[in-house]
């Protein structure tokens, strides 16, 4: 077979344990024998980081400026168990934080269906997407370990030297503080993009803050979602597309979403979002089961896995057992960076392509191929149950097949 040529790289973003181990298998099974493959390699991987004082994080997310697409494996944000082991210099942030904060934008996941894994809330018969905003709040915070008594102030200096000064709490002993910011750019982008999304989709956007306690921080995004969606077009274009734009708080919308059969956007704020996506992938099946795309305000898109590191099948890995690690979400984060390369160069060979594996994986899996976690869910029975390695050799032989016809 000829191979598919690519006008442009991808950044690829390398990871850590178990799916850095399958990260070249999905490229040699998968894209390689049909693509020619042209990637900017970042090493992410913990100990890279920790080597590079954690330089190679902002390198990767300024090549996906100027490359415009990136592919990201999962990687660890190191806690002080992981200081101890890897012995490294610090406890170094999340790469996934410090790459939002760069690029901007809304992480968008949404569940894989497949017809043999029903959801676990018997409601839900279509998928819902989650919007996340991918800035500020507990990811780009500060906190403080209160010693002992004091005053704990919020303070805010302006250009002009004036200062805005407000008493958090007057404390009577140890404690902690954490102070968290937002703008109101970062905000309007989330919205942007949020209507956005909805419309490409066709489906309704539902957004939910705190904003009767959170009076002026979570009511500033309630405001700036109406405003936008009011006197920026939506409002007619979601009339138009037959869809709405529904604001509520956000434990009216965790019960409202208990009962829904699903197919709609649920807007979240960082927080949330990070919460609420993996209750939403666990109900549907499983995090692998989940894609993930962060789009930034300027047209850049970070394509990643929605888990982790899968930490307890590396160790497992390294003495030599077999595992069966889900591939599927790692798939799809490098079928989603292809087509929308594809996409934006013009080449749609590569957009074919990627939609050639991703209904490969889907008919694999209703055709009772899979991995272990899949298997204790599917319905009918698997009637293979394969492992890590052996699934996407599997995968790798029914594209081929299928590519070439």
């Amino acid at each position: 077979m000829s191979r598919i040529q690519m006008k442009t790289p991808l950044v690829e973003m390398d990871g850590d344990e178990m799916t850095r181990v399958l990260w070249p298998v999905v490229k040699e099974k998968l894209i390689e024998p049909f693509v020619d493959l042209k990637t900017e390699y970042y090493d992410l991987g913990l100990q890279h980081r920790d080597d590079t004082d954690d330089q190679v994080t902002f390198d990767s997310a300024e090549a996906t400026k100027r490359l415009g697409v990136a592919v990201k494996c999962a990687t660890i944000t190191p806690n002080e168990e992981r200081v101890e082991e890897y012995k490294l210099k610090k406890q170094w942030v999340s790469p996934n934080g410090t790459i939002r904060a760069i690029l901007g934008g809304t992480v968008f996941r949404q569940p894989i269906l497949v017809n043999n894994i029903q959801p676990a809330v018997r409601t839900w018969k279509r998928p819902i997407i989650l919007g996340r905003h991918a800035y500020g709040d507990i990811y780009n915070n500060r906190e403080i370990r209160v010693p002992g008594p004091g005053r704990a102030e919020l303070v805010f200096t302006g250009a002009d030297g004036k200062v805005i000064r407000e008493t958090i709490h007057e404390m009577t002993g140890p404690g902690i503080l954490q102070g968290v910011h937002n703008t109101d750019d970062s905000i309007r982008g989330f919205a942007k993009a949020c209507f956005e999304y909805a419309l490409d989709q066709k489906v309704d956007c539902w957004f939910a803050t705190k904003d009767t306690i959170s009076k002026t921080y979570d009511q500033t995004f309630k405001l700036i979602f109406e405003d936008i969606f009011n006197n920026a077009g939506y409002a007619q274009r979601f009339a138009d597309a037959g869809i709405t734009y529904f604001y509520t708080l956000i434990d009216d919308v965790v019960a409202r979403v208990m009962k829904t059969e699903g197919g709609f956007l649920w807007a979240c704020k960082n927080y949330d979002g990070d919460v609420m996506s993996d209750m939403v992938a666990s109900a549907f099946g499983s995090l692998a089961m989940m894609s993930s795309v962060l789009v930034s305000p300027d047209g850049h898109f970070e394509y990643e896995a929605a888990h982790g590191t899968v930490q307890r099948h590396y160790y497992k890995h390294l003495k030599g057992e077999k595992t069966s690690t889900n591939s599927v979400a790692l798939i799809f984060a490098w079928s989603g960076a292809l087509r929308k390369r594809g996409e934006l160069d013009g080449t749609e060979a590569l957009v074919r392509f990627a939609d050639a594996l991703e209904s490969v994986v889907i008919e694999t899996i209703e055709g009772g191929v899979m991995t272990g976690d899949l298997a204790l869910m599917a319905n009918p029975k698997a009637t293979e149950v394969l492992d890590s390695f052996a699934f996407l050799t599997r995968l790798g032989e029914n594209l081929a097949k299928k590519w070439q016809g």
